[in-house]
């Protein structure tokens, strides 16, 4: 099995990596792909990547730590807003020459995650944090520089996108020719029928996590929920993702002082889906896992 989404670079893990990929390959899960948020863990994901067989490494900058770009450029707020796209003027030109530099390296097999965010973070280390349209525009300046990089390099694109689906699907539709077929994620998918149809019609996969173990029904905007979802996808657009050490799925995440989530929880959301779809775990591993190599064409 394939873990596309774990972020063994977080400090939730420091010194623990060697047991937690140890523990994964016990369970099945023989490869894992660790995105990076920012230089610093990028750079983490790709040391992690070159000590482990079957462990890549994604590149890039988290439209949430985006933020401290917009802080160090509020003297350029307004040129930012007036979309100049002149990214000399930033000081994240220099942040993407790092991601650049680490795009040589053959551990890594896609950038990522990127994308755009609106979501009001109640834990994040900025204290200021807040949405301003501004900022959401250098997102969107940061997010276009990178699927530049990704179709420069020939690499797959890992997308994260929270509450923000207008403008994603603005920047996707205006950059489409840059994003190959079968190399782009919808990472934690929302439940979202205009998404779905988006990755069907551009040919992209969509990442299922250990929060649809959480509901029966979610009501969102055009979806019934997360499980209802996942029920129509067909199992060739779907790759299965923990988000590590995130949504630790049932009955993991109800269980007293429970732990956080790792990659060896990815047999859980296959027996999962395939109960939802009717079809055995095995038929699940073997489709997913051929996905997610295609994906990431390892």
């Amino acid at each position: 099995m394939f873990d596309t989404h774990c972020h063994l670079n977080f400090g939730t893990f420091d010194g623990k990596v060697d047991k937690v990929v140890d523990e994964a390959k016990k369970v099945g899960v023989d490869e894992i792909v660790i995105p990076g948020t920012d230089v610093s863990t990028s750079k983490k994901a790709v040391e992690i990547a070159e000590k482990y067989k079957g462990v890549y490494a994604a590149v890039g900058i988290h439209p949430h730590h985006v933020f401290e770009i917009f802080q160090n450029n509020r003297s350029s707020a307004t040129q930012i807003f007036q979309k100049t796209n002149k990214t000399e003027k930033f000081s994240f030109a220099s942040d993407l020459k790092s991601i650049e530099k680490l795009l040589n390296n053959g551990k890594v097999v896609a950038i990522g995650e990127i994308g755009i965010d609106r979501h009001i973070y109640q834990k994040t280390k900025y204290p200021d944090y807040k949405i301003e349209e501004e900022f959401v525009e250098l997102q969107k300046i940061v997010l276009i520089e990178q699927i530049k990089l990704a179709h420069k390099y020939k690499k797959s694109l890992i997308f994260h996108n929270r509450e923000a689906k207008k403008d994603f699907l603005e920047i996707l539709n205006s950059h489409q020719s840059l994003i190959i077929s079968h190399s782009a994620v919808f990472h934690c998918c929302e439940p979202d029928f205009e998404l779905f149809k988006y990755a069907k019609d551009h040919r992209m996969f969509i990442g299922v996590d250990g929060d649809i173990t959480y509901y029966k029904e979610k009501p969102f905007d055009f979806a019934q929920g997360k499980q209802e979802f996942i029920k129509t996808v067909p199992l060739d657009m779907l790759v299965l993702e923990t988000d590590s050490p995130f949504l630790n799925p049932e009955p993991n995440r109800s269980k007293e002082g429970g732990t956080k989530n790792e990659p060896k929880n990815i047999p859980i959301i296959a027996e999962f889906v395939a109960k939802l779809k009717g079809v055995s775990v095995d038929e699940v591993a073997k489709r997913t896992t051929e996905n997610a190599r295609k994906l990431f064409k390892i």
